[in-house]
């Protein structure tokens, strides 16, 4: 669990950063948080390392709030555009 919330935290913050694609990024962040922190649990009742969980889990959280900021700044940025634009028009 905890190989699969790190790959999902990397996914995260690739598509954090893609226009259009920040749902994609949270979705994967959240995701990636629950089983990141299974994961750290259950190796941590083994007695094994937990560095992967933990790294894991660190990207995730970074992705899933990285994924809010951006899909809020497109979403502000488009609704002043159309606002903008929507002045333009009034004669």
């Amino acid at each position: 669990m905890a190989i699969a919330g790190l790959v999902l935290g990397i996914v995260a913050v690739v598509f954090a950063f893609v226009p259009g694609l920040q749902w994609v990024g949270g979705i994967c962040g959240i995701i990636g948080i629950v089983l990141c922190v299974l994961g750290k649990k259950k190796l941590a009742a083994a007695g094994s390392p937990t560095g992967t969980a933990t790294a894991g889990l660190v990207l995730c959280i970074i992705g899933t709030v990285f994924a809010l900021i951006m899909f809020v700044s497109c979403y502000l940025c488009a609704s002043a555009a159309v606002g903008a634009a929507g002045s333009l028009l009034r004669f």
